[in-house]
């Protein structure tokens, strides 16, 4: 490792993690054979003891390792974001704490980097149970429904990336699983490349409702960010026209019924519900139109776009 490396190795020690030496050599091994310089960044997310003394025990023995410990756990986004700020290389290379795919196959993400700014690794076949497969494709379908590009392992933590990929970000929250479809957003080439997953990578993952209610948000806010960012009447006045139009019609026949029908409208929780609807979408549309008014103040400050070459 030197001051001014070619690869920038980024490894986020979050919550699992797999025997940290053994792990550190076999990677350090693929970096070797790619021949180009390299350094490598272990982030801490909190207490990992053994982490620490295990890196600690590397560095005893001649290692060149960064080494970032955080006063408690901030999240992935946040220590990825560590990460990046602390690297030098024009290449970052993320991987995780534990084997997701088998590391000899890890170099191969590195040569269609020339003509692409973003390589995520795809595990292919996935040999996982069945469940993590069901998780993974239901997810993967709702993402896909909502974005204009799609993807087929989105969480996978090994990515290769160019620095200029890192300047353009603002991960926050759980966005570190989404930074291929926000670089590509930005306007950056991304593209997937197949890799054969970890025989370590098998266990079976079940979470608690509440991950999954979070994940649905994330792809809701997600949509949001991908396609409205700068035009947010365009999605809150459709929710709020459709919202009042609906709430206006039930108001319309509950007038006709009393003045043509003589039918009372008192005890109808109709009218109720129709006057509701109306007051929730001129609310809606009051949302989307003030975010349109903010965004028309800083849109200078906004930049959702990348240039890729300019001539003369």
């Amino acid at each position: 490792m030197i001051s001014s490396p070619e690869i920038s190795v980024i490894i986020p020690v979050v919550e699992r993690y797999d025997n940290v030496k053994d792990l550190f050599h076999k990677y350090k091994r693929v970096l070797v054979k790619t021949g180009k310089t390299y350094e490598f960044i272990y982030i801490i997310d909190g207490d990992f003891k053994e982490v620490w003394e295990e890196l600690h025990s590397l560095i005893n023995m001649g290692e060149k390792i960064k080494i970032i410990k955080l006063a408690r756990g901030f999240g992935e986004a946040t220590v990825l974001s560590i990460g990046f700020e602390h690297s030098f290389g024009d290449i970052i290379l993320t991987l995780p704490a534990y084997e997701q795919v088998e590391t000899d196959e890890i170099s191969n993400l590195l040569a269609p980097l020339e003509n692409y700014d973003m390589i995520i690794a795809r595990r292919w076949p996935r040999k996982d149970s069945i469940l993590n497969r069901i998780q993974s494709r239901i997810f993967h379908l709702l993402l896909n429904l909502l974005s204009e590009k799609s993807f087929h392992d989105i969480g996978c933590g090994v990515r290769v990336l160019k620095r200029g990929v890192v300047k353009e970000m603002n991960l926050y929250g759980d966005m570190h699983r989404f930074l291929p479809l926000l670089a590509h957003k930005q306007g950056f080439k991304v593209d997937e490349v197949i890799v054969t997953q970890s025989k370590k990578d098998f266990f079976q993952r079940i979470y608690p409702p509440g991950i999954y209610l979070r994940r649905i948000l994330d792809i809701l806010s997600l949509f949001f960010l991908v396609r409205f960012t700068k035009k947010p009447l365009r999605f809150f006045g459709f929710l709020g026209a459709n919202i009042f139009i609906l709430g206006s019609i039930i108001s319309f026949y509950l007038m006709y019924m009393k003045f043509f029908h003589n039918i009372a409208l008192e005890n109808r929780p109709l009218l109720l519900l129709g006057v509701l609807l109306i007051v929730l979408g001129v609310q809606i549309f009051a949302i989307g139109l003030i975010g349109e008014i903010l965004i028309y103040v800083h849109a200078g400050d906004i930049k959702e776009y990348k240039i890729d070459q300019i001539i003369n």
